[in-house]
């Protein structure tokens, strides 16, 4: 039997499916598998800040659609790049152990994001960084910051930034682990929902396909992360970008939750925090939809209304 990951060909993502092929040979000796490399739009657009074009699905669509053509039969994706909804005829079908989630803080002179000194420039494109950035350190400036992670370490070293903002996932996975100055804490700075998860995406129906990959890749403790993240996710997206984050620790059956809705100035910041009991993924998936609807509640449901008109 052959399977086929379609890939995007960055490095990083070049890695992920060499992991994912390695985890699956490994189980399934018989089993063979190819990587096919697939330019998607989030590759080509490297000048224009992801929010400005809108990054739903711009890593992903691409390879979507030679799946649904039949030309490749699984995708490797970070799953924090991935919508809450899927094209007709995918679905997720297994989750990774989870990388390092926190955001990774690299700079030019070891410092960390409290000892950055004052008007330093901060490089990111993402609008969930820049607002808590805007909370913890008001006086920096934040630029936008494009490419992939060597290129972003390149113009850190070059001087274009004093300091950026990485997920520390593909840092150590790409093995720049020692360029990090401080690992975020997600008490103050809550990570991307799903990030350091790998998830493997398919068609509906492949049913071999989706079994092999399940036992050789799936952790259920990541599965109730992502559901419970993606479900906060699904919940808040409003057709619109927005700063948001939503952090779950799952420990047996309860899961500890941090999740955050902001406005893109950081003025409007609305935080819940929690300890839930659960007892499987529908519970995960409650969990998070109550959690999103708390900070609709709060005033998140102003915040999108506002983005909207910006639309």
């Amino acid at each position: 039997m052959k399977i086929r990951i379609g890939t995007r060909k960055s490095k990083l993502a070049l890695w992920q499916s060499e992991w994912v092929k390695a985890q699956i040979e490994k189980k399934f000796p018989d089993v063979e598998v190819d990587l096919v490399k697939i330019t998607t739009k989030g590759d080509k657009i490297l000048d224009v800040p992801l929010a400005k074009i809108g990054d739903k699905g711009l890593f992903t669509k691409e390879i979507e659609e030679a799946m649904l053509r039949g030309e490749v039969d699984i995708a490797v994706h970070s799953l924090k790049d991935v919508p809450s909804k899927l094209p007709e005829g995918l679905k997720l079908i297994a989750y990774s152990d989870r990388e390092d989630p926190r955001d990774a803080f690299l700079s030019n002179g070891k410092f960390t994001l409290e000892t950055l000194p004052q008007g330093a420039v901060v490089g990111t494109s993402s609008l969930r960084r820049k607002a808590q950035l805007r909370i913890l350190r008001p006086d920096v400036q934040i630029k936008d910051l494009r490419g992939n992670v060597d290129t972003r370490i390149r113009k850190l070293k070059e001087g274009e930034y004093d300091a950026i903002i990485l997920a520390a996932a593909g840092v150590k996975r790409l093995g720049w682990e020692e360029e990090i100055d401080e690992v975020l804490s997600p008490d103050k700075f809550i990570p991307s929902v799903s990030q350091g998860i790998l998830g493997i995406e398919a068609r509906e129906g492949d049913e071999e396909i989706e079994r092999i990959v399940r036992e050789a890749i799936n952790s259920y403790e990541s599965e109730v992360a992502a559901t419970l993240e993606r479900a906060f996710l699904r919940t808040l997206e409003g057709g619109c970008q927005v700063p948001m984050g939503c952090y779950a620790i799952v420990n047996e059956d309860r899961v500890h939750v941090r999740a955050f809705i902001s406005d893109l100035e950081g003025k409007f910041f609305h935080r819940e925090e929690g300890v839930f009991s659960f007892k499987d993924l529908k519970d995960a998936d409650r969990i998070g939809v109550s959690i999103a609807e708390r900070l609709l509640s709060a005033g998140g449901r102003e915040i999108l209304e506002e983005l909207l008109k910006c639309q």
